[in-house]
C-alpha cells in the first residue's frame, strides 16, 4: 500500500476502531490458480483474527495452514469537493480528493476443523454483533435447535490467523492547512458522514 508519512497511521486506538467499527474484511490470499478474495466478517481477540467460511468454499483446501495472507479492512470513505475548502476563493489551488480510512493486517492462518473450535469462533462472532444490535434481546446459539445447529455447524470451516504486522493508512486531508480540513470535518458532519468527520477531528493537531 502506498503511504506517506503524513498519512500513516500509527496509533493502536485509531488502528483498533477501524477494525472493530467495520469488521467485514476482504480477505486476500494467493492460490493455485491466483489471487483470491473473499470478504468475511472477522474479530480480534488476543492477536489473532477468527472468522470462518463455508465448507464448499474452495480456500481452506487451496490455501494451506501457514500460508500468508492479508486480511484488507476499509474504514468510513467520501469524496472531497475543492468547493469545501476554504482557501479556494484566495488561491484556486486546490483539486478534489477522496478521504478514507484503511487497515491491511498480514498475517499466517491456520484451519480448524474440530466442531468445539467452530463452535467457538461462530460464538465469538455471534456475540461481538448480537449483543451490540439486540443488547439483551441478543440471540444465542442456544437458542437454535441443537440437530440444526450441528448442522450448520458442520457445513463450515473456521480459521485464526496469526497477525505479523498492521499497515494502517488514514488520508483525513493532513497535507492541507488547519482551515480547510476543519471545514471538511465540518462539511462531512452536515452529510451525516459522521465517522470520517469524526476521525478527521481526531487527526487535527492539538
Amino acid at each position: 500500500m502506498y503511504n506517506p508519512g503524513h498519512f500513516t497511521e500509527s496509533d493502536p486506538d485509531e488502528i483498533g476502531r477501524i477494525l472493530e467499527d467495520h469488521p467485514l474484511a476482504t480477505l486476500v490470499a494467493s492460490s493455485t490458480s491466483g489471487l483470491v478474495a473473499n470478504h468475511l466478517p472477522l474479530v480480534l481477540r488476543d492477536a489473532l483474527l477468527f472468522g470462518h467460511v463455508a465448507l464448499a468454499n474452495p480456500l481452506h483446501a487451496d490455501i494451506a495452514n501457514g500460508a500468508a495472507v492479508l486480511a484488507i479492512f476499509q474504514g468510513g470513505n467520501a469524496y472531497i469537493s475543492p468547493n469545501w475548502y476554504p482557501t479556494k476563493t484566495a488561491t484556486h489551488r486546490v483539486v478534489p480528493t477522496w478521504n478514507y480510512q484503511v487497515a491491511h493486517v498480514h498475517g499466517r492462518i491456520r484451519w480448524l476443523h474440530e466442531p468445539a473450535a467452530k463452535r467457538r469462533i461462530v460464538s465469538l462472532l455471534t456475540n461481538r454483533h448480537e449483543r451490540a444490535l439486540n443488547g439483551p434481546d441478543a440471540w444465542k446459539m442456544a437458542d437454535a435447535p441443537a440437530d440444526y445447529l450441528a448442522e450448520m455447524i458442520d457445513k463450515i470451516v473456521a480459521f485464526e490467523i496469526a497477525i505479523e504486522r498492521i499497515e494502517a493508512k488514514s488520508k483525513l486531508n493532513q497535507n492541507h492547512p488547519a482551515e480547510n480540513r476543519i471545514a471538511v470535518s465540518n462539511k462531512l458532519a452536515a452529510l451525516g458522514a459522521t465517522e470520517l468527520a469524526q476521525a478527521m477531528g481526531r487527526s487535527l493537531p492539538e
